[in-house]
């Protein structure tokens, strides 16, 4: 056994912080009561994040679940270019990067997908424990994947499957949505809302585990809009699009993520029809 000599301290700093936000999402996600325990009423606008922290209410807890996955998802993007900028990658830093993805990215959507689907639960409780199961598994056989077929001379301009921090993030965002759709807007459209989302959701999951483990390509949305010079025009496209998350990002987080999972795969269906239809046609 070759013992481990030298660590890199900040991008393993971040790496860690990945894993403490999904941590924390597993713990919010699991205080939510099971259905029929609390009442299901409009929630109450809280002033300040203490409250947001200790409240029980349903919907805050989804909230904050999705924050925390998806702050854990910043760390994950932010601690592999922190390393490359350092020059200290280093196959401890992707191991521990992969076991922290499988609890932010694997086990913490899981958990929220369950919570977020209290009715399907109580219905079809075997179907929804089997699908958050699967949802799991798929994040870490894409990660195992990963591991394996990456090297250094990857330019890691595009992924090979869905990548497993977007797949969380599609459910993190539902839970930032019913937030949304429940203190900002009429309550009877999110109780219109709740009952296809709960019916929609773990469906959509088990799509979007298999789209994990798919060899469909993905771009690395971080690199190809950051690394290196672009035109004005992609700057300015840049900071309208940061606006308008950080304006509206109840709605357009959700929006964002589903078009990121729905529209490579789409893409890559249509190539591919076109060149059969071609190669059929010569």
């Amino acid at each position: 056994m070759k013992p481990l000599r030298a660590v890199a301290v900040l991008p393993t700093l971040f790496t860690l912080g990945n894993l403490v936000c999904g941590f924390f999402a597993i713990v919010v996600a699991s205080r939510i009561a099971r259905p029929g325990t609390v009442d299901f009423v409009p929630a109450q606008k809280l002033e300040s994040v203490r409250e947001l922290i200790n409240s029980v209410d349903p919907t805050h807890n989804l909230m904050l679940c999705g924050i925390l996955i998806l702050t854990a998802m910043l760390f994950d993007v932010f601690d592999g270019g922190v390393a490359r900028l350092a020059r200290v990658t280093s196959d401890f830093g992707a191991q521990l990067d992969s076991l922290c993805d499988v609890v932010s990215f694997g086990v913490a959507p899981a958990m929220l997908l369950v919570k977020m689907c209290p009715d399907f639960t109580e219905v079809h409780q075997e179907a929804t424990w089997t699908i958050a199961a699967l949802f799991t598994c798929c994040v870490a056989l894409r990660l195992a994947r990963f591991n394996v077929e990456s090297d250094d001379e990857d330019d890691h301009m595009n992924f090979v499957g869905l990548p497993s921090p977007a797949g969380a993030a599609v459910i993190a965002s539902f839970g930032i949505l019913s937030y949304t759709l429940r203190n900002e807007v009429n309550y009877s459209n999110f109780e219109a809302f709740d009952w296809w989302i709960q019916r929609l959701l773990p469906l959509f999951a088990v799509a979007i585990a298999l789209l994990m483990v798919s060899r469909a390509p993905y771009p690395h949305i971080v690199t190809q809009l950051l690394r290196g010079q672009h035109s004005f025009a992609h700057l300015v496209g840049v900071v309208v699009t940061l606006v308008v998350l950080l304006t509206m990002r109840g709605f357009a987080v959700p929006i964002v993520c589903l078009a990121y999972v729905l529209a490579p795969p789409l893409t890559h269906a249509w190539n591919l029809s076109r060149r059969y239809l071609r190669a059929r046609r010569m």
